[in-house]
């Protein structure tokens, strides 16, 4: 899948940048955090990857925060750094990562830190918010509806195809993968469009890309509807359904309910004939 946030890991680095001890004051803040890094980085090189395996050395940090409390504040907004850092790319944790970041921006604002971190935390919330969405769209489900206007400017929901089993697909004409499927998608309509099976697309694309979306439907066989607005990344609906990577799909029964996400190829021709019955 081509994924949104695959610079999120790099952003958060920065936060990091120009970190270095201070070897001729063993007593500073910078010191002790650079001897706990190193001991963390044993425990990660001999295995020892959970959250119950850190958990004495995230403790740790807090205890570097109140052993060096009133030293600078751009040292100190460090450690927290550091702890979100070891959350988000060690324990994947974005939760504990985000509370983190805001524990930094609380208690050391103004460092250079802190000013670093706000569009980190602004783009982890954001992720966080889509895993809670995509969490929820589970099996048997409502997918919800949505109503909008399609490429000619025409009224579009799932409402108006009840009764219908609809794929749901997330794509671009720019993601290589989507453009892979797109065969197995339009094999699958031809085959059972008559029975009752219908696609409705949401394009990813670009602004500038809406002719050489258009183009590439007609050249495509794809005579389904697209819901396109030209946002790219930000797509009204992506954002809805907290839609991070493309090519991402939800296959709906009659009810609108969910019968099965992102299958591709022959599975999607099985699910779509077991869907239909004996129509």
């Amino acid at each position: 899948m081509k994924n949104k946030f695959f610079g999120a890991l790099a952003v958060v680095s920065l936060l990091l940048s120009g970190f270095q001890a201070h070897p001729a004051d063993t007593n500073s803040a910078l010191a002790d955090l650079n001897d706990l890094i190193g001991r963390i980085n044993l425990k990660l090189q001999a295995g020892q990857h959970s959250e119950a395996d850190l958990a004495d050395n995230i403790k740790e940090f807090d205890v570097l925060l109140a052993k060096h409390k009133g030293q600078d504040p751009n040292d100190l907004a460090l450690i927290p750094a550091m702890k979100a850092n070891l959350y988000l790319q060690v324990l994947h944790n974005d939760d504990k990562a985000i509370e983190t970041i805001q524990q930094l921006q609380h208690d050391f604002p103004g460092t250079e830190r802190a000013r670093n971190s706000e569009s980190v935390l602004a783009q982890l919330q954001k992720m966080s918010e889509a895993d809670r969405i995509q969490r929820s769209l589970v099996e048997q489900t409502k997918f919800p509806d949505f109503s909008e206007q399609d490429l000619d400017g025409k009224p579009l929901s799932i409402a108006s195809y009840k009764g219908k089993v609809v794929l749901i697909d997330f794509w671009a004409t720019w993601c290589s993968p989507c453009r892979a499927e797109i065969p197995n998608v339009v094999k699958t309509y031809q085959k059972y469009h008559d029975k009752g099976f219908e696609v409705i697309g949401v394009s990813l694309d670009k602004a500038d890309d809406k002719d050489a979306l258009i183009r590439f439907a007609k050249e495509n066989n794809m005579p389904w509807r697209q819901y396109f607005d030209g946002q790219f990344w930000t797509n009204k609906l992506a954002a809805k359904y907290g839609v991070t990577a493309i090519p991402m799909t939800y296959l709906l029964d009659g009810d609108g309910k969910i019968i099965a996400r992102n299958i591709r190829g022959e599975e999607l021709d099985a699910a779509v004939a077991k869907a239909l019955g004996g129509r």
